[in-house]
C-alpha cells in the first residue's frame, strides 16, 4: 500500500456503507477521519483497518452539531490535507405521514440534509486555499422520489441532492469536484 499525503474524512461511518468507504480509501493510502455518533462503535473498524496496515483515526461526531463537524474536518486537514470529504449520514426512518411529529421532521432534515450543506461548506473552505478536492454525498433512491412513509427521509435526500448540484457547479470551475451518489 502506497501511503498519500492526504486525508479522507468520512462523516456517517456507520456499520455498513460508511465503514466500507472508510476502508476502501485506508486500502488505498489515505489517512481516514471516520466519524459517527457513539464513537466507540468504530473500534471494529479500526482495529481492522490498522491489522491491515492502513491508518485510521476513529472519533464521535454529531454531524447536527455545525462546531464538531468544523472540528472533525480541520482536525483531518491538520493530519494530512483533506482531499476527500464524504457526508454518508443516513437518518432512513418509515413513518406514516399522520406519525410524523415535528420532532421527527426535523431531526430527519437536520441529518441527512443540513448537516450535509455543513460537512460541504466546511470541506469546501479547506480545500479551496489549495484549489483541488473531493466531496461526495451518499444519496438513495428517496433522493430521486418519495415513498410511502418517507416523507421526512425522501425530502432530506432530495434536499442534500440539491445541495450537492448547487455546490457542483460553484465549487467545478474551482477544481473541487462534487458529486451526489445514489447508494442503496
Amino acid at each position: 500500500m502506497r501511503k498519500r499525503n492526504a486525508t479522507c474524512a468520512v462523516i456517517g461511518a456507520g456499520d455498513y456503507i460508511g465503514a466500507e468507504i472508510a476502508k476502501k480509501f485506508a486500502a488505498e493510502g489515505f489517512s481516514v477521519f471516520a466519524g459517527r455518533r457513539n464513537g466507540e462503535k468504530l473500534e471494529p473498524l479500526v482495529k481492522e483497518v490498522e491489522a491491515a496496515g492502513g491508518t485510521i483515526f476513529g472519533r464521535s461526531l454529531d454531524a447536527r452539531k455545525e462546531e464538531e463537524t468544523t472540528a472533525f474536518l480541520n482536525d483531518a486537514d491538520k493530519h494530512a490535507p483533506l482531499e476527500v470529504c464524504i457526508f454518508n449520514v443516513g437518518a432512513n426512518v418509515n413513518f406514516p405521514i399522520l406519525e410524523t411529529t415535528d420532532r421527527v421532521f426535523r431531526k430527519v432534515w437536520e441529518m441527512a440534509c443540513w448537516a450535509g450543506f455543513v460537512a460541504g461548506r466546511e470541506s469546501a473552505r479547506l480545500m479551496l486555499p489549495r484549489g483541488q478536492g473531493n466531496i461526495f454525498f451518499t444519496g438513495a433512491t428517496a433522493s430521486l422520489r418519495g415513498g410511502s412513509g418517507y416523507a421526512a427521509f425522501a425530502s432530506a435526500k432530495f434536499g442534500l441532492r440539491a445541495v450537492a448540484q448547487s455546490m457542483a457547479r460553484e465549487l467545478g470551475p474551482k477544481n473541487i469536484h462534487v458529486a451526489h451518489l445514489v447508494i442503496d
